[in-house]
């Protein structure tokens, strides 16, 4: 790979693997979405190459197009998935994280070595809390600043601290880490790494860091390792609190012993009796498949095979041998070879031995900012969508008590479009998505929620008897769908679906709502319910890489 004078690399002289992840680090790291146009300024690449790369990305689920820009879509996420499941983060962190932090009150974090600075890969934050502080699972911070990178510099070889004094002397203010405040004025490098090895070195004597507002004003955090079965410590656990709740010394005496607990159950749960992870498969992703036919030259074999071998490593934890990652990306031997060095090379992968896995950079291809995205950010897109197809309106929402609560909404600019907004509530015994919803709990949920309703008559056609509204429940769970005749409102026609969450709870409804014209309802059914459906199959789609182990962030 060669290098323009300021150390980038060639992206012409690049292969289409190395092009597509320059691009998508590019665009996770910008503000706003991008035009082509200023992606070619930004890689070098000629506009051509630049439209290919952006084409099999947008095929692939990874990019989608608003008008004449880019942006980074939540399949995306699937790539960071792979590194949290393969290195068993996702399942060993999430329950004694929200245990610790319903202890403290206070916001913390996972966060690992990624080459020489600290990687967040787990958060949780105080329930209710108005103004949580903490980072964002992908978020990287300057080892120095913070301390967990003290816990993690801890082990750290020649080599590693090599990479941080070429860093420090690149970047001295911290630029490249939008995560923190830039510096003002930043030590000299003999003084950094004495100011920085003296404070590893206190952390080696007391197995605990302190960071007393290094990271950014006003704030104080604490660190713990949480160590291999051979004494690395391979994760560190932090707590942030604002120095108006405690001191650094206060945080120390009221988190210690509940973080250094937390920490042997992560440990325990990330490795089993021999010290190796424990083999728990993940969700299946799907295999590699060519859509050369279908999209032509514009569609790049070699990406899509390449990423599509970065997220076969994450079926199991602890990653997948050469033929293992063959087999599960549906590709060659020589191609999955070829990919894996690629990706290694590129420090995208790790090798342990004869196994593959996702290394902690691959978080940098815009999981942060898509890890902040909630059920209606992820709904509105495909909502413009599926108005554009029906020229009809459309919205998503969720059970909320006896009501359904509207969260996203796209309308036609039609006469007789509804004015209906996020936040408006309906009853939910008149509405079709308050059917589907209801359709989906439990029955003895079910029949709790339908007895605290007080069925009023909308309309002449509004059903007012529990036992019918209960029946019309019962047709949506055996239909998959509600159609709704002028019950909420005299000439309003309404056809929902639900929308499922990994596990297959339903966690919103998505509905058309239309002029009930002279067409019986069935039409409306017939031509409209595909169209619906697939909207649906859409969104469930992102809401699984977004938020693969449940817990949707409405708004």
């Amino acid at each position: 790979m060669t290098s323009d004078e300021a150390g980038a690399p060639d992206l012409e002289a690049a292969g289409p693997l190395e092009r597509g992840l320059a691009m998508l680090r590019i665009m996770a790291a910008a503000p706003e979405p991008m035009r082509p146009g200023d992606l070619a300024r930004a890689t070098g690449l000629a506009r051509s190459a630049v439209d290919r790369v952006a084409a099999t990305l947008v095929h692939l689920g990874h990019l989608r197009t608003e008008g004449r820009e880019l942006a980074l879509a939540p399949h995306l996420m699937e790539l960071g998935n792979a590194y949290l499941d393969a290195s068993g983060w996702s399942r060993a962190l999430r329950p004694s994280l929200e245990r610790l932090t319903r202890t403290l009150d206070e916001s913390v974090s996972a966060i690992v070595l990624d080459g020489c600075d600290a990687r967040i890969v787990g958060t949780a934050v105080p329930p209710g809390r108005m103004i949580p502080l903490g980072f964002r699972v992908g978020d990287l911070l300057p080892a120095e600043r913070c301390a967990a990178g003290a816990v993690l510099a801890t082990a750290w070889d020649p080599e590693t601290y090599a990479a941080w004094r070429a860093r420090r002397a690149a970047d001295p203010l911290d630029t490249a880490f939008p995560a923190v405040p830039t510096r003002r004025t930043a030590p000299g490098p003999e003084q950094a790494e004495a100011d920085f090895t003296s404070w590893v070195a206190d952390t080696a004597a007391n197995d605990w860091a302190l960071d007393d507002q290094l990271v950014a004003p006003g704030l104080v955090a604490l660190s713990v390792p949480v160590r291999a079965p051979d004494g690395r410590p391979v994760c560190a656990i932090s707590v942030l609190a604002h120095t108006s709740r405690h001191s650094a010394d206060q945080l120390r005496e009221h988190a210690l012993t509940a973080m250094n607990e937390a920490a042997r159950d992560i440990a325990g749960a990330l490795y089993d009796t021999s010290g190796t992870p424990a083999a728990v498969p993940s969700p299946a992703s799907p295999a590699y498949t060519d859509a050369k036919p279908e999209l032509g030259p514009s569609f790049l074999q070699a990406l899509a095979r390449g990423l599509a071998v970065l997220t076969a490593l994450g079926r199991q934890p602890g990653g997948l041998t050469l033929s293992e990652a063959a087999e599960a990306a549906g590709l060659s031997y020589p191609s999955t070879r070829r990919n894996l060095l690629t990706l290694r090379e590129l420090a995208y992968v790790e090798q342990h031995g004869r196994r593959f896995l996702p290394a902690p950079r691959v978080l940098e291809l815009g999981y942060a900012r898509l890890s902040t995205l909630t059920l209606a950010d992820i709904a509105q897109p495909h909502l413009a969508d599926l108005v554009g197809q029906v020229r009809e309106s459309a919205s998503l929402a969720v059970l909320d008590g006896a009501e359904v609560r509207y969260v996203a909404r796209v309308a036609t600019e039609q006469i007789t479009s509804a004015r209906i907004t996020p936040g408006t509530r309906l009853p939910a015994y008149a509405t079709s998505m308050g059917r589907v919803l209801l359709a989906d709990l439990p029955g003895a949920e079910r029949q709790e929620r339908l007895r605290a309703m007080d069925p009023q008559a909308l309309t002449p056609y509004t059903l007012t008897s529990r036992a019918a509204i209960a029946a019309a429940i019962d047709g949506a769970d055996r239909a998959g769908f509600a159609l709704v005749e002028q019950e909420l409102e005299a000439g309003l026609r309404s056809l929902a679906v639900p929308v499922r969450d990994r596990s297959g709870r339903a966690v919103a409804a998505l509905n058309i709502a239309l002029h009930a014209g002279p067409e019986p309802p069935e039409h409306s059914r017939d031509s409209m319910l595909p169209a619906l459906r697939t909207c649906a199959a859409g969104i469930e789609a992102d809401l699984a890489a977004a938020f693969p182990h449940g817990s949707v962030t409405t708004p």
